[in-house]
C-alpha cells in the first residue's frame, strides 16, 4: 500500500486503469476535479471527501491523462475521451446513477456527462466551472501554459486562491512535485497546447444543450476567481433551467479549500433536498 495518500484503490474503467477513492456510504456522489498541473482527485477534493462521507458514499476518481490514473500511449485527450472514461467507470464501479460535483474542468465533463447520459445524473453541483464560452484569462493561459518549475508554481497557486495564506511554499512544492511525474507533463501539455481559447471552446457543450439540462443544479463560484471568471458561472445560471447561483467573497478557484466548511455544507444540504 502506497504512503502517498493521493493513490487509493484501482478498478479497470474500459481498457483504463484508473485510480479512485471510495468512501462512507449511502447514495453515491461523484467527484470530478480540475485541470491545474499536477492535479489528481485527492488533491482536488481532500477537505471534502470526509465530510460528504459522513452521509454519502463519496468516489473522487483521477480522470484519464491526470493523477495516478493510466495515461495510455496514443491516446487524444478530448471531452469525447474524457466522457467515454468517465462513463467506463460508473459501469466498472456499477454506479448506475449519482450525484455530480464538477470543479472547473470537471465542472465542464459533469455537463457533458448530464447532457449526453441524463440517466446517470441526480443532481449536480458546478464549482469554478469552465463549459461556458468566456474569453480566456490570463490565469488560465498560465496555468494551462505551465511549465515545471517551483517558480512557475507559486506563481500558479497566487492565481488560483485570494488568500496567500493558503499558498505556503510546501502546498507550492507538493504540488512541483507532483508534475514531474514521469508522464505527467507530457500529457498535460498534449490537452490544452495554444492558442488557448480553442481549449475552452473545445470543452463547452453549446449553449442549445447547456438550456436542455433538467437536473437540479447548484453553482458556485469565487467572487475573486482569476482562473475561471465568475461571469462563466453567471452565464450557467442564465442557461440551465433548474438552477441556483451561490457567489463566494474573498474567494479565488479554490472555493472548496478556501471556503470549506460552507461548501460542504451547502454541497450537503443540496443532496439531501427530496
Amino acid at each position: 500500500m502506497s504512503n502517498n495518500p493521493e493513490v487509493s484503490k484501482s478498478i479497470r474503467a474500459g481498457s483504463i486503469t484508473t485510480n479512485y477513492h471510495d468512501e462512507g456510504h449511502g447514495s453515491p456522489v461523484v467527484l470530478l476535479h480540475g485541470s491545474g498541473p499536477g492535479v489528481s482527485a485527492w488533491a482536488n477534493w481532500r477537505p471534502v471527501i470526509p465530510a460528504l462521507a459522513k452521509h454519502f458514499r463519496v468516489i473522487a476518481p483521477d480522470i484519464v491523462g491526470f493523477g495516478f490514473t493510466d495515461r495510455p500511449d496514443g491516446i487524444s485527450y478530448t471531452m469525447e475521451n474524457w466522457l467515454k472514461h468517465t462513463v467506463d467507470f460508473l459501469d466498472a464501479m456499477e454506479i448506475e446513477r449519482a450525484d455530480v460535483v464538477g470543479n472547473s474542468f470537471g465542472g465542464a465533463l459533469a455537463e457533458t456527462l448530464a447532457i449526453h447520459y441524463p440517466e446517470r445524473v441526480r443532481r449536480m453541483v458546478l464549482m469554478g466551472s469552465g463549459g461556458v464560452q468566456f474569453e480566456l484569462t490570463e490565469g488560465l493561459d498560465i496555468a494551462w501554459g505551465y511549465t515545471p518549475s517551483l517558480e512557475n508554481m507559486k506563481q500558479l497557486l497566487d492565481l488560483f486562491a485570494y488568500s496567500r495564506e493558503l499558498v505556503t511554499d510546501e502546498l507550492a512544492e507538493l504540488r512541483y512535485k507532483a508534475s514531474l511525474r514521469p508522464g505527467v507533463q507530457e500529457a498535460y501539455a498534449q490537452m490544452f497546447p495554444a492558442p488557448r481559447q480553442n481549449g475552452i471552446n473545445a470543452i463547452a457543450p453549446s449553449d442549445d444543450d447547456l438550456c436542455r439540462i433538467e437536473h437540479p443544479t447548484l453553482i458556485i463560484h469565487g467572487r475573486e476567481d482569476r482562473i475561471i471568471p465568475p461571469q462563466a458561472s453567471q452565464k450557467l445560471f442564465g442557461l440551465i433551467p433548474n438552477s441556483q447561483l451561490h457567489m463566494f467573497s474573498k474567494c479565488g478557484h479554490w472555493t472548496q479549500i478556501e471556503h470549506t466548511a460552507r461548501f460542504n455544507q451547502l454541497v450537503m444540504h443540496f443532496f439531501l433536498e427530496k
